[in-house]
């Protein structure tokens, strides 16, 4: 049985260390093209890449990276708000 748990353990980790590295390369591709953005717009993309990154890992679901996603950019977009460009 001990066989069973480590082959799902390992299958399990094989998944989430493939999901950090897709997060990782998505994030890398996106932030490429923050060059010429806004602070705001930046903040807002950042704070959404942050959220999902987050909200994911907590929850180990795509609703609760999407609702991070959701919480990030809106929290990123106000602290744009609060500093001037």
């Amino acid at each position: 049985m001990s066989t069973q748990h480590t082959t799902s353990t390992t299958t399990g980790t094989s998944a989430l260390r493939l999901t950090v590295l897709a997060v990782t390369a998505a994030a890398t591709l996106a932030l490429t093209g923050c060059a010429d953005m806004s602070r705001k717009d930046r903040n807002t993309v950042l704070g959404a890449t942050a959220g999902a990154v987050v909200g994911g890992a907590l929850t180990g679901s795509t609703t609760g990276a999407a609702v991070g996603a959701a919480a990030g950019g809106v929290i990123g977009n106000e602290t744009s708000k609060r500093r001037p460009n």
